[in-house]
């Protein structure tokens, strides 16, 4: 799956001139990547105190996002101010091509920046499905709660952060997201937006992707508006999960996942490999026809599990 990391500027408080640039940059996207990550209130910058720059999910953000998605081919995820049943939401979002929503709130809100008093948190998380990754999308102070992101049972392969993280704190996202990466086992994309905010805020973005070893494999030059496409592989972190446990597993997923028609394994080469499970298999294939070529796999071999 490609990925796509939009760094930039975002004008303070200012709705339509952000949603402008943001669709010239989309633009230039079309059938180049499958996913887009845009920074945390992408259309307003981090404006705390001001309600007026609310929507609910029937607003023009919302309305504009299904349309650019649906024109451009591809899912956008990032965040923008939400109101819903009178309360304030920092909201997340992940748009799908065909228009499809999924929305999940910002569950640690920052005090520094007086959001806790106009905000309210949110109490789900969100996890969706697309393209046989299932993505994680959590946003900016989260990351300093590892038990808020932890991958538990393996629910996800890709791990979200949209933020506007402040340059005078900067050293902290630069150790928190590879961490991320590194005790989840997943791969982190991190979009961090640049210039000076309204309240006189400096940032100086640091947006980057890593893979499931903390490993930088995308990076966006500090303090310059970057547009910045990488391509992550769920092949590469299966291999990594089953290597992590033992290390023989990995020939039996690389094998099926390559060539997932090609079902055939020798015995010698299976024999070793007892302590991987049905359930475990199953649970991460999740590419099409790869569950029923596991399936497969395990009543030639049952023996040997």
């Amino acid at each position: 799956m490609k990925i796509t990391i939009i760094q930039d500027i975002i004008h303070w408080a200012d709705k339509q001139a952000n949603l402008n640039k943001t669709q010239k940059q989309l633009e230039t996207l079309a059938e180049k990547t499958d996913l887009v990550v845009l920074p945390e209130m992408f259309t307003t910058g981090f404006c705390t105190d001001r309600p007026d720059l609310a929507e609910d999910m029937q607003g023009n953000t919302a309305k504009t996002l299904k349309r650019w998605a649906a024109d451009f081919g591809f899912a956008i995820a990032g965040s923008f101010i939400a109101t819903e049943n009178g309360n304030l939401y920092n909201r997340g979002f992940f748009v799908y091509p065909n228009g499809e929503v999924v929305t999940a709130d910002k569950r640690h809100l920052f005090s520094m920046g007086s959001e806790d008093e106009f905000f309210t948190a949110g109490n789900k998380k969100l996890t969706v499905s697309y393209m046989g990754f299932n993505i994680r999308l959590l946003i900016c102070y989260d990351v300093r709660f590892p038990v808020w992101s932890r991958n538990a049972n393996n629910e996800y392969d890709l791990l979200i952060y949209v933020a506007n993280f402040p340059q005078s704190r900067i050293s902290s996202w630069d150790i928190l997201t590879p961490a991320r990466a590194v005790e989840n086992q997943t791969y982190v994309c991190a979009v961090n937006c640049i210039g000076t905010d309204g309240n006189n805020i400096q940032y100086n973005g640091h947006s980057a992707i890593f893979d499931y070893k903390g490993n930088k494999i995308a990076v966006a030059p500090d303090n310059e508006t970057s547009i910045i496409t990488t391509e992550i592989s769920k092949e590469s972190l299966f291999n990594n999960y089953f290597k992590s446990r033992g290390g023989k597993g990995k020939i039996v997923i690389a094998k099926l996942i390559s060539s997932p028609e090609n079902i055939k394994i020798q015995e010698e080469e299976i024999s070793g490999y007892k302590w991987i499970k049905k359930e475990e298999i199953e649970k991460y294939l999740t590419l099409q026809n790869q569950i029923e070529s596991a399936r497969k796999i395990f009543e030639e071999f049952k023996d040997y599990f």
